[in-house]
């Protein structure tokens, strides 16, 4: 069946079953559902139109219907989950239909069942809606979900658990009022305790849900201080790098990276991750994804890296490990890409590798990925090229990464649609800021950049630029207001064009002084008048960097003798004149809101009648300027039509609006028309609920006599409480009393527990000393004992001692009695002593004579001698004479030594007389 005619039938179903909720009805609206889910219908809501927008807005209102069939409801939602998978219709079904409440209202209806398949369900959309996206705590029935949620977590169940988590985690990021609202609830605390016992979980999807609940809820508390302190930081870092490498899927690996993400822009966590050992390690075990062919996976991974580049101290790190010294390179050739292989100067293992596949790939398959490439390349970039020193290896990336930014400047072609083009666009423009940095950085004057610098000039010629400056500006004039009907929901489109044009010129501005013919292709295309809407949007721009850098081109500009100056200031004048009305237009839309369409249609008329006349002055304008081109030659009739030109788009620019805003109210309009049949049907309620408070009020009539009746006896016990008040007046007095003495008794208690907690401190200083003092206790006993031990061995020396003592002074009294004996015997010896001396004197005068002979007698000896050597005859004769004087000898020497014994025992030499 065709889209359209399905979606009539389907339109068409969905008001039956509002006017009547027969069984046919319900049946026939849940065929034609199947029937579109049979479809593909993935872009229904991106197209703009508006029948898909009532389908799906009836749909909504059908789903939040309590009266209506879960069957029916669980076949809606499986059809609006298909409609949900990009960014952009998600976005839609949460701002625009509001499903999240209508959802939320779902679940809430039938939270006595959570295990219902409906239920889970829902869960499952809901959490894919509310990714990356803010839920207001003060939207219907989010408390209500909030609450479900908390119940269903510490329920315990595995299978409600997981979708409960993941939508937890999703409603805590990034939202502080739904932060505040769990953590302002009585069971948090419960809470807290059940996501802490979840770390230990087996499913690692399990642990990433909680990790991020407890991030968003704690982390700046002290339960999160407590489980992201320097103790578990690292547990928990090597956890979440793990799961990332090694998780269970997608989902996972996705909102593992969202979990770093967060606790990186701590300064605190981010500050021990500088410290985290395997930060390298870890890293390339990530980038080793990028391998991988899944966009979504490769694009969380660049945001992972991006956000570690924003931290200061992993920045240069993260340089080491892309930028690892390769082996021989391979220099690129003018027709080979790097995307495809491993060629260009690249090893196979290089993790530089990875950023550059996902550079070069096509936009139309990962455009994010390819602009998140590009975006941690000049983050990566101005980090290596920052220092004075610049290392081998990034030079050595940089020359295999030029061919890539080359190819990336000359695949701009004719785009397929405007996002293609603007994903273009941003592509350029990173491209010509990325090779800008490069050529700022290698224009520094040192020797080891000049071949790089060199090959870059080599490699940007002037004819590329030209052509990438041309191909733009064609792609800006072929989406102009004045040619093509500009997107409603971007309505950066030109913004994005004109800073690409601009960067592409600033380029050419830095490389004509080094490029062949680059000045004279820089300088036409100043004076080109297309340039003037860039310039014009450039200078009115919100962005910085866009207005500084149409300044310098602006400086570059003026003085060139054809540049369109008058022209390019009437544009500025439209620019600020449509950005003044937008200002109006957003003050009077919801006034605009409430005109009617009679008087929308009248207005549109008007305006295109004032449109038309004002060509047709215009047009007499033109002419009369040809009339003053043939009377004075001085007026240049050109840039005179150009300003005309330019107010003629100007008003096309401005009926574009206008039709646009008539396009708005009939949307209204429908939207009003839905909101007249909710109104309805809540009017119907509201009749059913007066009816049944009107058999209240007649209960409460016959309520009313019966308490007539008790008032009575109630004003009797009025008076007797009365007089119980005033006991409890005085009561209360005495209570205040009590509650001064209280605050008295407060005070001191907080002084003591002030006291207390010095005294508690000071008993741990006192403990500690305790301690000490207890170890040299021991010390000192144990020495103690030794010098007891030894105390006895010496008290029992001393005994011994004594004893020999007394011993000995038996001893030394006897020997004193004896050396008596010995004196008295002295002095006899003294008396034989002097007896002695005389004789000795006696002795010595007979040995100095005997010396005298015994001289002569030598001398004899020697005279003999002389002689026996003369006189061998003699020999006999000398030899008796000799036995005769040793004979002699002899009796002389047994004198001498008789002589010696009686000398009182001096020490003399004994006399050899022997020959």
């Amino acid at each position: 069946m065709d889209m359209t005619m399905c979606l009539k039938s389907l339109l068409l179903a969905i008001q039956q079953y509002r006017d009547s909720m027969s069984t046919q009805n319900t049946a026939k609206l849940q065929k034609q559902v199947e029937e579109l889910s049979g479809l593909k219908c993935d872009q229904l809501l991106s197209s703009g139109k508006l029948l898909p927008s009532e389908c799906v807005s009836g749909l909504v209102e059908v789903a939040g219907n309590p009266n209506s069939s879960p069957v029916l409801i669980g076949t809606i939602v499986a059809l609006l989950a298909q409609l949900a998978r990009d960014e952009h219709s998600r976005e839609m079904l949460h701002s625009s239909y509001n499903l999240t409440s209508t959802l939320a209202s779902v679940i809430h209806q039938h939270s006595a069942t959570p295990g219902e398949p409906l239920v889970l369900q829902c869960l499952q959309v809901l959490q894919k809606l509310t990714y990356n996206t803010r839920v207001f705590h003060s939207a219907n029935y989010i408390h209500e979900l909030i609450a479900f949620l908390m119940t269903n977590i510490q329920s315990l169940n595995d299978d409600i658990t997981m979708p409960c988590l993941g939508l937890m985690a999703n409603l805590c990021r990034y939202n502080h009022s739904v932060q505040g609202h769990i953590k302002s609830l009585d069971n948090v605390k419960a809470f807290y305790r059940t996501l802490v016992n979840f770390l230990a979980h087996s499913s690692l999807t399990v642990v990433v849900f909680t990790l991020s609940i407890l991030a968003s809820l704690t982390l700046n508390d002290k339960v999160g201080e407590k489980l992201f302190d320097a103790k578990n930081i690292h547990q928990t870092f090597q956890l979440v790098f793990n799961i990332i490498v090694n998780g269970d899927g997608t989902l996972t690996r996705k909102y593992s990276v969202d979990l770093l993400v967060d606790l990186v822009k701590s300064p605190k966590i981010a500050d021990h991750l500088t410290r985290y050992a395997h930060f390298s390690a870890c890293v390339s075990q990530v980038m080793g994804l990028l391998h991988g062919k899944e966009p979504d996976s490769a694009a969380k991974v660049l945001e992972l890296l991006l956000a570690v580049c924003s931290v200061s101290g992993l920045r240069a790190l993260l340089c080491d490990v892309v930028f690892q010294p390769t082996g021989p390179r391979l220099r690129a050739g003018p027709g080979r890409r790097l995307g495809a292989g491993h060629e260009g100067g690249f090893k196979p293992d290089q993790p530089g590798l990875s950023l550059v596949k996902w550079l070069s790939g096509p936009l139309d398959e990962a455009g994010s990925c390819s602009l998140k490439a590009l975006q941690l390349l000049n983050e990566l970039l101005e980090e290596a090229l920052a220092g004075g020193s610049v290392s081998p290896c990034v030079l050595s990336f940089v020359e295999a990464l030029l061919p890539v930014l080359l190819e990336l400047l000359k695949g701009l072609g004719a785009a397929q649609g405007d996002a293609q083009l603007r994903r273009h666009c941003l592509r350029t423009t990173h491209v010509t800021h990325l090779l800008i940095h490069i050529l700022h950085t290698l224009n520094r004057p040192l020797p080891s950049r000049g071949g790089t610098r060199a090959l870059v000039s080599r490699q940007v010629g002037a004819q590329l630029c030209l052509s990438q400056v041309e191909s733009l500006l064609a792609c800006c004039q072929d989406n102009s207001p004045l040619t093509s009907q500009p997107p409603c929901s971007d309505g950066d489109h030109v913004q994005v064009y004109a800073e690409a044009v601009l960067k592409t010129l600033d380029l050419m501005s830095k490389l004509r002084g080094q490029v062949k013919d680059m000045e004279t292709s820089f300088y036409r295309m100043l004076q080109d008048q297309r340039m003037v809407s860039p310039f014009s949007v450039a200078l009115t721009s919100h962005h910085r960097d866009t207005v500084q850098t149409g300044l310098a081109l602006l400086v570059e500009a003026t003085p060139l003798p054809d540049f369109p100056s008058l022209i390019l200031g009437e544009s500025i004048a439209a620019n600020n004149a449509y950005r003044q009305r937008e200002l109006e237009m957003s003050v009077k839309r919801v006034a605009v809101e409430d005109v009617s369409p009679t008087r929308s249609f009248t207005l549109s008329d008007s305006s295109s009648n004032s449109s038309s006349k004002s060509v047709h002055s215009l047009i007499e304008k033109i002419q009369n300027g040809f009339e003053l081109q043939e009377q004075g030659e001085d007026v240049r009739v050109s840039e005179i039509i150009d300003v005309y030109e330019q107010k003629l788009s100007a008003l096309a620019s401005k009926e574009s609006r206008l039709q646009d805003l008539l396009e708005a109210k009939a949307l209204a309009l429908s939207q009003a028309d839905r909101l007249i049949a909710q109104n309805r049907h809540q009017k119907a309620q509201a009749e059913a609920e007066a009816r049944q408070l009107g058999s209240l009020l007649k209960e409460a009539t016959r309520g009313r006599e019966q308490l007539q009746a008790e008032l009575a006896s109630q004003v009797q016990e009025v008076e007797r409480s009365r007089a119980d008040t005033q006991e409890l007046l005085q009561h209360n007095c005495r209570l205040q009393q009590d509650s001064q003495e209280h605050q008295a008794l407060k005070g001191a208690y907080n002084t003591l527990l002030s006291r207390y907690s010095e005294a508690e401190q000071l008993l741990k200083e006192l403990q500690k000393s305790h301690a000490s003092l207890t170890k040299q206790t021991d010390a000192l006993r144990r020495s103690h004992e030794a010098l007891r031990l030894q105390h006895d061995k010496t008290v029992s020396v001393l005994e011994e001692r004594e004893s020999k003592v007394k011993s000995l002074q038996s001893d030394l009294q006897q020997r004193g009695d004896d050396i008596t004996a010995l004196r008295e015997q002295l002095r006899a010896g003294e008396v034989q002593g002097k007896e002695k001396e005389r004789e000795r004197r006696e002795l010595e005068e007979t040995v100095d004579m005997l010396r005298k002979e015994l001289n002569k007698t030598e001398q004899a000896r020697k005279d003999a001698n002389i002689r026996a050597s003369s006189l061998e005859l003699q020999k006999e004769q000398v030899a008796a004479k000799l036995k005769q004087k040793e004979d002699e000898l002899n009796k002389h020497s047994a004198m001498i030594a008789m002589i010696h014994s009686l000398s009182g025992g001096k020490t003399k030499n004994d006399v050899n007389l022997s020959l």
